[in-house]
């Protein structure tokens, strides 16, 4: 009798811890439908049938039910009736989670923007570009090359190459073109690597001193520095996998303050030896760009002022957590042609249109391969240099995000490509090798 109640009471925990770790499942599936929808409707102006045949119509979160209300700009998303999240908008901040009611009513901070330049031409303004004609560029293979991009099966919704700064092809999906927002998903890390080497040309950062983390100054955490940060190679533990319960998912949504996940890590390994890639390493980078300025509202406003609208991506909108802070990892929001311009910048090597926004040096720096990253990773930046792409030139590297987002620059061929998808499943190796043969 002992050994069957024994049996019985096993049965009941094993019951009990299925069901608690499935409904976290289930309320992490309303997160991501939420916090989609109403970033799909309020920041990129889609609508909520077209959100929800495409960017949220996929296992399991397809299963969500979705509405809004566009009066108070909200968006509701109710999981088999067992969780309902709801999301809203801020205006300058993106869309957000609420964690509680109270969240909704709250006053925010927003950032200041910059006016658009609608004289100058592309890239330094968002005036048509002057037409150029190249002699030789095989215009025909490009929008050969396009094509493929487009099929039923790559799902690709807007593709543009620059050539010697000038849009030389442009393809976009039906229901998108060049005034169409789309997320950029971890292309977000290299806006926020980038800005520390702004800091830098500023002589306001030392990316090599200890990262100004208060939890790790007592303990083994102590010897991290910002450029192991910076180079996802801090030793820290952190699992990036979106299919369960993990960091990076109850990090996105279930946090208030997405800084604050990694810094509680603890070390499986050592700085400078240990690269593994974490979303949450680099909203800690965020973080630490918030020390580096006495208010809030600096903060906000050093995104937009320093990099983001001086290089004329007018169309971004970096979405912030519940507690203000930018969500480098994940949310930024722009245009593709936008896009580009930051590849072009790199391109460059800081400059833009005359002026010096970071060094030489920093793009030597962040495209440099990162230790135990076998030649794939950057400060950043993802890299060819280990030969991912062998019929690509090994100098490439990209901006790299969820569902195939990327913008590749390759500094020897004066060329930055732009692809933005819905599947990460496109033969890069090919289409961007067949890109280069046209020019």
């Amino acid at each position: 009798m002992q050994i069957f109640k024994r049996i019985l009471l096993l049965i009941a925990v094993i019951i009990i811890i299925a069901i608690v770790y499935n409904y976290v499942k289930i309320r992490l599936m309303a997160g991501f439908a939420a916090k989609n929808t109403v970033s799909s409707v309020f920041v990129a102006n889609r609508t909520l049938a077209f959100t929800d045949t495409t960017d949220t119509n996929f296992s399991p979160v397809k299963f969500a039910n979705n509405t809004i209300n566009r009066d108070k700009k909200t968006a509701t998303a109710s999981a088999f009736g067992l969780s309902t999240r709801k999301a809203f908008y801020r205006e300058g901040l993106g869309g957000v989670l609420a964690l509680e009611k109270e969240d909704i009513n709250r006053k925010y901070l927003v950032p200041k923007r910059g006016i658009p330049d609608t004289i100058t031409s592309f890239p330094y303004g968002n005036a048509p570009q002057k037409d150029t004609i190249f002699t030789n560029v095989d215009y025909k293979k490009l929008e050969k090359t396009l094509e493929v991009l487009f099929d039923a099966e790559n799902q690709t919704r807007a593709a543009v190459v620059v050539y010697k700064n000038q849009i030389i092809t442009e393809r976009y999906a039906d229901g998108f073109n060049q005034d169409s927002k789309i997320l950029g998903w971890s292309m977000a890390k290299s806006i926020v690597g980038t800005l520390f080497g702004v800091l830098e040309h500023q002589n306001k950062m030392n990316i090599f001193k200890k990262a100004p983390i208060e939890e790790w100054k007592t303990d083994e955490r102590k010897d991290i520095t910002i450029h192991n940060l910076l180079q996802m190679n801090s030793g820290l533990k952190w699992v990036e996998e979106y299919s369960s319960v993990t960091d990076v998912v109850k990090m996105l949504y279930l946090d208030s303050d997405m800084t604050k996940r990694q810094i509680e890590m603890p070390m499986v390994g050592k700085p400078n030896e240990t690269w593994n890639y974490s979303s949450g390493t680099t909203n800690v980078l965020s973080g630490i760009l918030r020390q580096q300025f006495k208010t809030h509202q600096e903060y906000l406003d050093f995104w937009y002022a320093e990099l983001i609208d001086k290089i004329g991506m007018n169309s971004m909108l970096v979405e912030t957590d519940l507690a203000g802070n930018y969500v480098g990892s994940s949310y930024a929001w722009a245009t593709a042609r936008d896009w580009s311009k930051l590849g072009l910048l790199y391109l460059h090597n800081g400059t833009w249109n005359g002026e010096k926004i970071f060094s030489k040096d920093w793009v030597t720096y962040a495209t440099s391969p990162t230790p135990t990253s076998d030649g794939s990773y950057g400060a950043q930046i993802r890299l060819n240099a280990g030969g991912k792409y062998p019929n690509v030139p090994k100098s490439m590297y990209y901006f790299s995000g969820f569902q195939g987002q990327k913008v590749y620059v390759f500094p020897e061929q004066d060329l930055v490509v732009v692809r933005m998808g819905l599947k990460d499943n496109a033969d890069v190796d090919l289409f961007l090798s067949e890109i280069i043969a046209a020019i």
